[in-house]
């Protein structure tokens, strides 16, 4: 089985078919959130110290962290974010930018190893990122588009995966520290996406055997009651392969607790009865 290993100064976490299904929590993102991008574009980091909490509190294993939006400085302000989190939680991070001097200053800064997002089938990505990648032994979340843009068939996806995996390669990354994820479209948009995105899946999984992630929520935009069609699609596209999933956990724990369960993942359906319990307190 392969396994991904990130870690914090305190914990590592890992990523593998033979283990729980990792939650790397989304909410320390600006996109959509205009009170967390003006925190930021004034230097004040209360708001990503207090999702930090939340997301650990919810059950998150990794906690994504992202500064860009209009008008904020990544080179500047990644690093900072990523002290205030690790100086609140202990759980490892998903450093997220696809700026080389953004990352490198962040990970100069981070002790332990992390999880980058992300590079690209895309030739300037792969050659600007892969050397980060390599220089501080992170692993990385290689995303299934190319110069063409993010295909909608299975077929493409598994190629440029493919790909990635080989460039990587190439710089010295072994397969165990790279993630792949197939970029799930908006089911509304495209009633047939879904379906592609399982294929590749499964198809990813059965020739390169990395591990994959996958934004949980991408799949519901523009259609009502999203919390319920994101906790199906979570459920099936572990299924299908996904190791660890982009999510908020508050809202997805406990269906993916549900799925491990009946997949294998949780001896003695220990997470299971930990989720249940934690619910009944609140």
């Amino acid at each position: 089985m392969m396994q991904t290993r990130v870690s914090s100064p305190k914990k590592e976490v890992i990523i593998g078919d033979d283990q729980p299904t990792v939650l790397i929590g989304e909410r320390i993102n600006p996109a959509g959130k205009k009170n967390l991008a003006e925190a930021l574009k004034a230097g004040d980091l209360k708001i990503v110290r207090s999702e930090a909490r939340a997301q650990v509190q919810a059950g998150a294993d990794v906690l994504d962290v992202n500064v860009g939006a209009f008008g904020i400085d990544e080179v500047a302000m990644l690093p900072r974010a990523v002290r205030a989190v690790t100086d609140t939680v202990d759980v490892p991070l998903c450093i997220d930018s696809n700026n080389p001097a953004a990352l490198e200053a962040a990970m100069k800064t981070y002790k332990g190893k992390p999880l980058i997002n992300s590079v690209t089938g895309e030739e300037d990505s792969l050659a600007r990122i892969l050397p980060v990648v390599k220089e501080y032994g992170a692993a990385v979340v290689g995303l299934v588009q190319d110069e063409e843009g993010i295909p909608k068939d299975a077929k493409r996806r598994v190629t440029i995966a493919r790909n990635i995996v080989k460039r990587a390669g190439a710089f010295g990354i072994g397969p165990e520290d790279i993630v792949i994820d197939c970029l799930a479209f908006a089911v509304g948009a495209d009633t047939s996406s879904g379906l592609a995105v399982m294929e590749a899946i499964r198809t990813i999984k059965l020739e390169l055997g990395v591990n994959m992630t996958l934004g949980a929520s991408n799949v519901s935009f523009g259609l009502p009651d999203r919390d319920l069609l994101n906790s199906a699609f979570a459920a099936m596209v572990i299924a299908a392969g996904i190791t660890c999933l982009i999510t908020d956990a508050a809202k997805t724990k406990p269906t993916i607790a549900a799925a491990d369960l009946v997949l294998g993942r949780d001896k003695y359906a220990r997470r299971y009865i930990d989720v249940y319990r934690q619910r009944r307190k609140q």
